[in-house]
């Protein structure tokens, strides 16, 4: 588990390489693309939620549909066929990524959980290899720091400024990620029966 801002922060450099690579694309110097591959990036955690790290994390399934997207965006070259292959570029990217971290839980540093990402295709969890021990841990903000700060040199205007603030939040979640459980620990203790039972099992399950 990495931060949603790493994530996204790592498909805005997976856009400037495809830039850098295939200057004709455009997709280091054009908004869209760079957009596209932030927002692939972010995509996967929309489960936070509902499912998180199942629902809608596919780490092969997101991989073919990136490499049939960018067929067809070399086929042909549309800003918004380039944007699309970006976005599931991204979201693979993602998935992939999550494997990285650590377990499916609300204490990750605790190394007590063996689901880090759902696999589809395989039908079963990755297994965590916590290279990353949790979201916000120093080590993701090392990541998030390393992804932005090649972001930002090559970008300017309005990507640049939405690559800064991405990387201050990081160091602000960084800093808060802990304490943050504490709080929402103390808040889900002293809720009623009838109102925790409405809250995802898994914050039941950690802080219960």
């Amino acid at each position: 588990m990495m931060m949603a801002t790493t994530h996204a922060l790592a498909g805005v450099v997976l856009a400037l390489l495809v830039g850098a690579i295939f200057p004709e694309s455009a997709a280091g110097s054009s908004l869209l693309p760079v957009a596209a591959a932030a927002l692939g990036g972010l995509f996967p955690d929309f489960d936070l939620y509902a499912g998180h790290r199942k629902t809608l994390h596919f780490p092969v399934y997101f991989s073919i549909a990136a490499v049939a997207a960018a067929a067809i965006a070399v086929a042909v070259p549309t800003p918004l066929a380039l944007a699309a292959a970006l976005f599931l570029a991204a979201a693979a990217l993602h998935s992939a990524m999550d494997a990285l971290g650590g377990g499916l839980e609300l204490k990750p540093w605790l190394g007590t959980s063996e689901r880090a990402v759902y696999s589809h295709y395989h039908s079963r969890w990755i297994p965590p290899r916590r290279w990353v021990r949790y979201d916000g841990a120093p080590e993701d903000l090392a990541v998030a720091v390393a992804f932005g700060l090649p972001a930002i040199y090559a970008l300017d205007g309005l990507a640049e400024t939405g690559v800064i603030a991405a990387v201050a939040v990081s160091a602000v979640y960084a800093v808060l990620r802990k304490p943050m459980v504490i709080v929402t620990q103390a808040v889900v203790d002293a809720l009623p029966t009838r109102l925790a039972d409405r809250l995802p099992a898994r914050f039941i399950d950690d802080f219960r």
